[in-house]
């Protein structure tokens, strides 16, 4: 008998769950290029080019993920977007005059090489992410992105300029709304309670004349994105380095979530499964990097869509891949996405920023806490990431050559942990260890 996660569903229910899918992770996927794009004060045509990019990419490695070819990819209900963790080292490497955005996109490319060639072996890695580490990383990510959050609700304004007070009330209003939904609605609404936010509170500024859709109205209908946009790869050391420690993170996230998605659709996965699905993340930064975008991983609001509904189909999946590839080709799109001003993206980031910080605390909750020195890995991870943060000019006195590492306080903090739980934690926590060996 087939078993249901290869059920071809009819068109018509086909297409409907395959939107839902998409409204539930459109927010996400386009919110990583626009911080990225607004932290590096991009032109407004380089930030929708971005945006069609990621929705381009989006939909390939999701397609690969879920239809499989040879050895890469899970063949579960998976949709992969941009990876959160990405932002900071993209920022600080794009930040490097003598890289910019072909930086990235060169280390990204390293990132996803070095990946496939770990995939069958990552097993062995993944000792060193326990969940005090991945707890204290994502903690640590959404902490330090609130100040881009907080940036775009002040107007974008450098250093955190106090922003008008029209610009704080439209963020109050995305929020407020975000709660209402989460609160009241249920099923499908309550999933794109940030998507319907943005939607308020775009509406809302269209109503009080603070949205200009020209370059809108001047866009075509159609554009195919072009590999290497911005230039060719330019490849550092390490920019890669810290490319390859983002990629090493997404593969511990994404065999927790492949672990968790095998359970829900009643097909637990073999080692074979998961090397597949790791080989799918590390493809998916290549071609990422390829098409002037960065690693992906799998969305974990999807996984709830697919517990939530009880449709395990991977053709609703692929069929969302589909239509992200299609929305990618359609320039007016993403500049609609760029014309959206910058407080109603602050209000939405702002709550899913703090949905990052909270994951970190539940990843954390998973660790023993009452073990004195899981503290001192999560405490020291925290003052060390937060170092540039605090104080962005701290480290302008070292080398040159760190100043993309050090100055960027996500990836201080997970080396800080990592080797901290080494020392600490010669040998990983019962916990940790018992959850590797039962899940190999």
């Amino acid at each position: 008998m087939t078993h249901p996660v290869d059920d071809v569903l009819p068109p018509g229910r086909l297409l409907v769950l395959a939107l839902q899918h998409v409204l539930t992770m459109y927010a996400g996927a386009v919110t990583v290029p626009l911080v990225i794009a607004g932290a590096l004060h991009l032109a407004t045509d380089q930030t929708a080019y971005l945006v069609s990019s990621d929705l381009v990419a989006c939909g390939i490695v999701t397609l690969i993920q879920c239809i499989g070819i040879g050895f890469i990819g899970v063949r579960l209900p998976v949709m992969m977007g941009v990876t959160f963790v990405s932002v900071g080292p993209s920022i600080a490497i794009a930040s490097n005059p003598a890289l910019g955005l072909p930086g990235v996109f060169g280390a990204t490319m390293v990132s996803g090489l070095i990946g496939v060639l770990i995939a069958p072996w990552f097993s062995r890695l993944s000792r060193l992410f326990a969940p005090v580490v991945t707890g204290t990383a994502m903690l640590l990510i959404g902490v330090s992105l609130m100040g881009v959050a907080i940036n775009w609700i002040a107007g974008g304004g450098a250093g955190g300029a106090p922003g008008e007070l029209w610009g704080v009330a439209i963020a109050v209003v995305v929020i407020l709304i975000i709660l209402g939904v989460t609160r009241f609605a249920g099923g499908f609404l309550a999933n794109t309670a940030v998507l319907i936010g943005i939607g308020a509170g775009f509406a809302a500024a269209w109503a009080s004349g603070r949205v200009d859709l020209t370059a809108v109205a001047n866009a075509g209908w159609f554009s195919l994105v072009s590999p290497l946009h911005f230039g060719l790869p330019r490849f550092d050391l390490l920019a890669a380095a810290s490319m390859t420690v983002v990629m090493l993170i997404t593969m511990v996230e994404s065999s927790g979530m492949l672990f968790a998605l095998g359970r829900i659709v009643d097909k637990p996965l073999t080692a074979d499964d998961l090397a597949r699905g790791l080989r799918a993340d590390a493809v998916g930064a290549l071609v990422g990097g390829f098409l002037n975008s960065l690693p992906y991983t799998s969305y974990s609001q999807n996984v709830a869509i697919v517990a939530m509904t009880g449709v395990r189909s991977r053709f609703v999946c692929a069929a969302a891949g589909v239509m992200l590839l299609l929305l990618g080709t359609l320039p007016k799109l993403s500049y609609l996405v760029t014309a959206i001003p910058s407080p109603v993206l602050g209000g939405a980031a702002l709550v899913m920023f703090g949905m990052v910080a909270a994951n970190g605390v539940q990843t954390l909750g998973q660790a023993n806490l009452s073990h004195k020195k899981n503290l001192y890995v999560v405490a020291l991870g925290l003052g060390v990431g937060l170092i540039p943060v605090a104080d962005e000019r701290f480290f302008d006195r070292f080398p040159p050559a760190a100043a993309s590492f050090l100055h960027n306080g996500v990836m201080l903090g997970i080396v800080t942990a990592v080797l901290l739980n080494l020392l600490l934690n010669r040998s990983p926590p019962a916990a940790a260890a018992a959850s590797v060996e039962a899940n190999p």
